[in-house]
């Protein structure tokens, strides 16, 4: 009976003038067996699995949906690879297109304040959690998934298995947008350089302490002087301590955003994001849904002491320690640059990268011995002098399938299909060794990764540690993403080019922000736009007042104590113990 209704679904796709592939049992299989292996599951339960997207499918067949995502390599296995199996298999043509990260979040912005369906479902960042859950115009997946969808559900979805849903769920404790590939910023160097006994001598004599992985900037400092001012070459060629950006473009500024603050110490105690200040600097008290301000007169942080000192370091070492022109570089530009092979640490490094940092000699990565094996490891960054134990140490991207409410229904669902298809556990082993963005415990758990783990660099026992809940993505402080994010790059460029200073560009920012939430206050104070949980900001106080009462900590006497660093193997010993 199966295979006759599916016979049908093929003649009235045919007949309608489609050119798509007939979804059939055969195609799932020839899949199944020769792309997506190995798996979490067993190619029985695969094939169930695969069977029950076939069923599904069917009020869809022939039709022909658009997606958004930036590019990374996850997304260009799901846009080259997935997108022609699940159209074999389920009979729904895909146009998954990929875009910079920037034109990503312009997209959906834009489909959000025109209501016009630019894309039937998107990979958005979790960082826009707080827009999503008080806007009220994307999918609740939650409601979404026990309602209309209930027939587009995949009943083997298992949401318990994800990595990263805490990041995805709103404060009403639903969930509006579904992991498809996270990383994390870590901290990223040279081992083989590091190990070697002469310049380990030669840095303890002159620093005092070990060289090795830093716990603190101060260490970073120390180790990128050592290596750009004092080292300067190794086997001819020459080489720098610090890698990183400053080309003025909107991912400058998420860099930031990120956690670039929150590393320096910016932010208040508490995670995943700081309470009652996140890692942006924006104060939103705790049990409270309406963010009060980011200025240190309105009880925020993003220019108070801790900040200013986060976007100096950034200025200085960039002068000072990275390559030539890598102010110039934009973010997908400086982190493929480590594979030159000059560079002997870098702080803000993301683990998206690794699948281009584990490329062969061949291909030009001279971070590889001849065996392939990588000459580097990654570790948890440092942090700067205001943070305090019980921060925030990092961010980690959630790349999440987002559905609007202004997609039609049909439409939504048919996404919604794809988007379980490109995460399901069919799939997602296979595509975790191609793109190395983890998204569920069965995957990184698996035994085909414990026999690779050894050419990752660390990634591997990094995310099987507990230590990986302690790197977030953006929370719900932040009412707006885009209104607000779009702020940033323009200030940070202006440290960097030299027109303001670090305490300008941050006064200048804060204050932007804060009349932006304003104008968010009185939108929802009248027309509750944002569910009663817009901005409502506080009053303006002295420095000196929210220093002693809970706001932005107060500046140090010293903000370079004595650098701190630990053994790498003894680092992943204790993941190991955990």
């Amino acid at each position: 009976m199966r295979k006759y209704l599916l016979s049908a679904v093929a003649v009235i796709a045919v007949v309608a003038g489609s050119t798509t592939a007939i979804a059939d049992e055969a195609s799932a299989k020839k899949w199944i067996d020769q792309e997506f292996q190995p798996s979490s599951l067993s190619k029985d339960a695969q094939m169930a699995e695969m069977n029950w997207f076939i069923q599904a499918a069917q009020p869809f067949a022939g039709m022909e949906i658009n997606v958004l995502s930036e590019g990374i390599p996850t997304h260009s296995y799901e846009s080259e690879v997935l997108t022609k199996a699940f159209e074999e298999i389920t009979g729904i043509k895909v146009n998954h297109q990929i875009l910079g990260e920037g034109e990503v979040v312009q997209a959906v912005q834009t489909q959000m304040q025109t209501g016009r369906n630019l894309y039937d479902a998107y990979v958005n960042d979790s960082d826009l959690i707080g827009t999503h859950s008080r806007l009220q115009l994307a999918y609740n997946l939650t409601d979404w998934m026990a309602g209309a969808a209930a027939d587009v559900t995949n009943p083997g979805l298992d949401l318990g298995d994800f990595i990263g849903t805490q990041f995805t769920t709103g404060p009403d404790g639903d969930l509006y947008q579904l992991p498809d590939q996270q990383f994390a910023n870590l901290y990223w160097f040279r081992k083989d350089w590091f190990d070697r006994a002469d310049l380990k001598a030669e840095f303890k004599a002159k620093y005092g302490y070990e060289l090795g992985v830093p716990v603190n900037w101060s260490a970073y400092e120390d180790i990128a002087e050592f290596f750009s001012k004092d080292v300067k070459e190794i086997d001819g060629t020459e080489i720098y301590g610090h890698m990183d950006y400053g080309k003025r473009a909107p991912d400058l500024g998420w860099r930031m955003t990120d956690a670039w603050l929150s590393m320096a110490g910016t932010g208040s105690k508490g995670e995943p994001n700081g309470i009652p200040i996140d890692e942006w600097g924006i104060r939103m008290e705790a049990g409270s849904c309406n963010p009060s301000g980011a200025s240190v007169s309105r009880g925020g942080a993003a220019n108070g002491p801790a900040a200013v000192y986060a976007i100096r370091k950034w200025d200085e070492w960039l002068r000072a320690y990275a390559p030539p022109g890598a102010a110039s570089f934009d973010f997908y530009q400086s982190l493929p640059a480590l594979s030159q092979g000059n560079v002997a640490q870098q702080i803000f490094w993301y683990t998206a990268f690794t699948a281009d940092m584990v490329k062969p000699k061949s291909e030009g990565n001279n971070t590889v011995d001849d065996n392939g094996k990588p000459l580097w490891r990654m570790a948890p960054s440092p942090h700067g002098p205001y943070w305090q134990e019980g921060q925030k140490v990092g961010y980690q991207d959630v790349g999440s399938w987002t559905i609007l409410k202004s997609t039609p229904e049909d439409r939504a669902k048919a996404a919604w299909l794809y988007a379980q298809f490109a995460v399901s556990k069919t799939v997602d082993v296979k595509k975790s060794h191609v793109g190395l963005t983890f998204i569920r415990n069965s995957t990184v758990n698996h035994a085909s990764f414990s026999e690779r783990a050894p050419n990752l660099g660390g990634l591997v026992e990094f995310y099987r540690s507990p230590d990986r809940v302690a790197w977030s993505p953006t929370g719900i402080n932040v009412p707006d993403y885009p209104k607000l994010a779009q702020i940033w790059w323009q200030q940070i460029g202006d440290v960097n080019s030299g027109a303001f200073t670090p305490q300008e560009a941050m006064n200048r920012l804060a204050g932007e922000m804060d009349i932006t939430m304003a104008r968010m206050q009185a939108v929802d104070e009248a027309a509750n736009v944002y569910g009663g949980c817009g901005p409502r900001l506080n009053e303006e106080k002295d420095a000196a007042f929210w220093y002693a009462n809970g706001g932005a900590k107060p500046p140090l006497d010293n903000e370079k104590p004595q650098g701190v660093t630990v053994n790498y193997d003894d680092l992943v010993a204790r993941w190991a113990a955990q």
